[in-house]
């Protein structure tokens, strides 16, 4: 039996094709043993031919691979493994005739979870038609084409008499079996003459075709052997009504309301946001991180990007009624009474809402204990989540045990994760401090999974959110400390948000240790993310690239540097600069007459608490105060002691933070005479006060350092770390690349298929001050604003000069006064703008979409923000105003916003 590979493709001197594969003679995934292809330049089509036994039936896997001799490069074509069942019994000769895939397509994202298992899922597959004897020459018609409504199929017409004869109505039905993959098997009638043809979407229903594919015919050549096979291997299918686009909304589970709820949004309440969805014609429902986040029992545990663990889900969604009813009827008469009591807070109270589902967890998980223990659904979800639920179990237990989550202060024998077995075993008398969280853990997987399952089954996608960092008395830090650098902080440089940058006081990842084993941590949070969600946003992408690492004795973000990264070194700054003093350059800058600026008529008093000057004049901190960390110690406890003085002292604070800020190069913590040009050094007082040759200089190495020195190496720490993290799973990945984006980024986000995001005010472009939905390349997402950020009706009461130009120049009202608050029908505008862009995906936060009706929007515009970078003591606690319930009634506004997506053209799937 031969087996033949056909591929057109068009190379340069020093580049040929190979086949890999799972076969022997394909090198059995390895490619240094690969089968090489030859090229026909006439044809530009490379080929080649193996033999396999003749008694042989089985399949094998492959894929073609591009090697580059002159740079070494491995270039792998796009997509799973191809796969080719032969059987020696039907067919001598096979015939692959394969196209290339490239990568970086924007037509290979419709192969992710998110179209495949929720937007076009296939209910019921279609049955391939029966098999014939292989007398004459067959054709398998083969197109990946995932773009199809989950009521249609795809088939195949053309000029043969076997492909309908061009009669529509006898048209091919391909069967679905292996979708995305659409196959179908023909016997040519007339094998010896060219056949046109082309695909179709076709309507069963109607037995009609819907849409034929635009463009030339496509075409089978002359082929008149016998008991061969020829497999057609197509392309996508070339649609005429552009690329596919879609529209949803962003909301936090937390953040849903409902009447069955507890005081904040629960993992059912998702079904009620999917009905709205679907009939206000939305794809998608956004959510925010939905891991545990229970470390200190109080109302810090609300920031839902600091969770204990990567893999365990937050208690606050589980609804206790799904799990069973409570039997102990005082029980139920209190769980009723304090639902009435916080469903009726317009905001989350998270402290109060977590202390009634503990209590109404434990009464349960002792009810269900015997049952629950038994329950073969239960030990299937333990055994194969127990790698991270045993450690996550035994850590809460130890937690609630020692009253705090920092591990290093339990005792010696906990330190370690030694003795998980023998927290987690069920034989042991404290059990049940462990078993809780199994039983917690199990029902809140089991409520998320039926509400993801419904969207899918509603053609709605569910989009989550991975955090960047972890949090430094997690799970994970317990366990795999070596993954993380837990001396550092990471954080963000100043941005819009902050002008001190952000100190999130993660650790920072030790991506060398990552790499040892194949970045499985990374791989191991993706399959588990992948087990609720089709679509994915990456929480500051730029991570993978670089982080903002600040140092141990920072508070604020400033003194950070980006890691990795190429520092200058003492020899290379005295070369640019004209000279170097460590004292000048690296020691905080402090003169008198700062003081009365910062410190007003108290300069003399905080000069004699805190400072001390030399004989010239310069003045240092004292040793008690030198880092931020030392000050922020210093003035916790006097405002604990004194605090009713609590608002000044904090002034006083931020004005010695600011001292120590006052510094223009950033010692490197890993090699000594090497050094990083402080962020925004050029707002420094010690900057002002350079002479004019030097402060011109610093400000040249300033440049070159951000903007220039790193733009290659931190592309190539993004094609390191990202690929892994990328592939892992099939889900649709979406980064959030906001802030200070180096010029590498979006090109290697291209290149791997990661959408990009698009604020409307936060612009990439710094040539312009609002960006317009209308300039977004096709793989992103447009939204008018993010959880970070004020509402658009906040945002437009913020500064009426920058309103007015919004109004005038983005909206396009010239020589119009706008309006002083944003009117429904100013919201309006905003999302029809977002709508038509050519954006992939257009996303609202909810309380954007709720402005354009005046009856049902929140009265209080600033009350919508969900988050407030620049405050680091900000609580979450945000909750819609409304209940799903009455959403979902409100008609006359779900039908405008179906209007709006249907004349944008995002409610049709072609």
């Amino acid at each position: 039996m031969i087996l033949r590979f056909t591929l057109p493709f068009r190379t340069v001197w020093g580049q040929r094709l190979v086949v890999c594969g799972s076969l022997p003679s394909l090198g059995q995934w390895n490619l240094d043993q690969a089968l090489s292809l030859h090229y026909n330049s006439d044809y530009g089509l490379w080929s080649q031919e193996i033999s396999l036994p003749d008694d042989q039936l089985g399949q094998m896997a492959y894929k073609y691979v591009l090697l580059d001799e002159r740079d070494g490069g491995k270039h792998w074509e796009w997509g799973p493994n191809r796969t080719v069942s032969y059987d020696a019994q039907r067919f001598t000769r096979i015939v692959l005739e394969d196209f290339w895939r490239p990568a970086a397509q924007p037509e290979n994202e419709l192969h992710t979870a998110a179209f495949t298992k929720a937007l076009m899922r296939r209910a019921a597959p279609t049955q391939p038609a029966p098999t014939h004897p292989a007398t004459g020459s067959v054709v398998r018609f083969q197109l990946s084409a995932p773009r199809v409504d989950s009521n249609h199929q795809i088939c195949v017409l053309g000029s043969d008499p076997a492909l309908g004869a061009w009669d529509a109505q006898q048209a091919v039905v391909l069967s679905d079996t292996e979708y995305p993959t659409w196959c179908a098997d023909v016997t040519l009638q007339n094998p010896e003459q060219t056949a046109q043809y082309k695909y179709g979407i076709w309507d069963p229903q109607e037995r009609k075709i819907l849409h034929l594919e635009a463009g030339e015919d496509r075409l089978v050549y002359p082929s008149p052997d016998q008991r061969t096979l020829r497999v057609k291997a197509d392309d996508n299918f070339r649609y005429s009504t552009g690329n596919w686009r879609g529209a949803g909304v962003a909301l936090p589970v937390f953040a849903l309301r409902s009447r069955r709820g507890l005081g904040v949004g629960e993992f059912p309440d998702l079904k009620l946001l999917v009905d709205w969805a679907v009939a206000s014609g939305l794809k998608l429902v956004q959510v925010l991180p939905i891991n545990d986040t229970v470390a200190t029992h109080t109302w810090v545990d609300s920031y839902p990007y600091a969770a204990i663990s990567v893999f365990a889900l937050h208690p606050q969604y589980l609804n206790l009624d799904a799990i069973a009813e409570l039997q102990d009827r005082a029980a139920r008469e209190e769980l009723e009474q304090l639902r009435e009591e916080l469903n009726a807070k317009d905001f989350v109270d998270y402290e109060p809402v977590m202390n009634a589902k503990w209590k109404f967890i434990r009464l349960l998980y002792q009810q269900e204990k015997a049952r629950f223990l038994a329950d073969p659904e239960f030990q299937a979800f333990r055994a194969e989540q127990e790698s991270w639920l045993a450690p996550y179990a035994a850590f809460s237990a130890l937690r609630d045990r020692f009253q705090t989550a920092d591990f290093s202060q339990w005792p010696e024998e906990f330190q370690t994760p030694e003795r998980v077995a023998e927290l987690t075993d069920e034989t042991s008398p404290n059990f049940d401090e462990t078993g809780l969280h199994f039983f917690t853990q199990f029902h809140l997987d089991k409520q998320l999974r039926e509400a993801v399952d419904y969207a899918r089954q509603h053609g709605v996608v569910v989009k989550g959110d991975l955090p960047i960092g972890i949090y430094r008395h997690s799970v994970d830090a317990w366990t795999q400390p070596e993954l993380y650098h837990m001396h550092q902080q990471a954080g963000a440089p100043p941005d819009d948000f902050s002008l001190t940058g952000q100190n999130w006081r993660f650790p920072t990842y030790n991506w060398e240790r990552m790499a040892e084993d194949g970045y499985a941590w990374w791989k191991q949070r993706m399959g588990t993310l992948a087990r609720y969600f089709d679509a994915l946003r990456i929480d500051h992408i730029l991570g993978f690239f670089r982080i903002w690492e600040i140092p141990g004795h920072s508070v604020e973000g400033l003194l950070g540097h980006f890691s990795p990264a190429l520092p200058f070194s003492q020899h290379e700054i005295e070369q640019r600069l004209g000279w170097f003093d460590y004292g000048r350059l690296c020691v905080p800058y402090i003169r008198w007459h700062m003081l009365p600026g910062i410190f007003h008529g108290q300069a003399q008093q905080v000069f004699d608490e805190f400072m001390v000057a030399d004989e010239y004049g310069a003045i240092q901190l004292k040793e008690h105060v030198r880092t931020q960390r030392q000050i922020e110690q210093v003035f916790e406890e006097r405002i604990a002691a004194d605090p009713s003085n609590t608002d000044h002292y904090k002034w006083l604070r931020t004005g010695l933070y600011k001292l120590v800020n006052e510094v223009l190069l950033v010692p490197d913590d890993q090699r000594a005479d090497f050094y990083h040009p402080r962020i925004t050094l050029h707002l420094t007082q010690s900057f002002r006060e350079l002479d004019e040759p030097s402060s011109h200089r610093l400000r040249e190495l300033y440049v070159d350092f951000f903007y220039r020195r790193h733009e290659e190496f931190w592309r190539e720490q993004g094609m390191v770390k990202l690929p892994p993290v990328r592939y892992a799973t099939d889900m649709l990945i979406c980064g959030e690349d906001l802030g200070m984006v180096p010029e590498s980024v979006p090109g290697v986000m291209k290149a791997l298929g990661i959408l990009g995001l698009n604020i409307q005010r936060m612009p990439s472009d710094p040539n312009v001050e609002f960006g317009h939905p209308g300039s977004a390349p096709y793989l992103s997402v447009v939204s008018p604003g993010s959880h970070d950020m004020s509402t658009v009706r906040g945002w437009w009461e913020e500064d009426r000069e920058k309103t007015q130009r919004f109004f005038e120049h983005t909206l396009g009202h010239y020589g119009q006064q706008a309006p002083p608050h944003c009117e429904p029908w100013v919201a309006r505008e905003i999302t029809a703008q977002h709508l038509n862009s050519p954006a992939m995906w257009a996303i609202f936060p909810l309380q954007d979409l709720l402005a354009m009706d005046s009856g049902l929007r929140r009265s209080d515009a600033q009350a919508e923000q969900i988050n407030v970078p620049a405050n680091p003591t900000h609580f979450w606690k945000y909750r819609l105003h409304l209940n799903l319930e009455e959403l979902n009634a409100a008609q006359s506004f779900t039908q405008e916003v179906n209007q709006l997506v249907e004349h944008s053209g995002r409610a049709q799937t072609y």
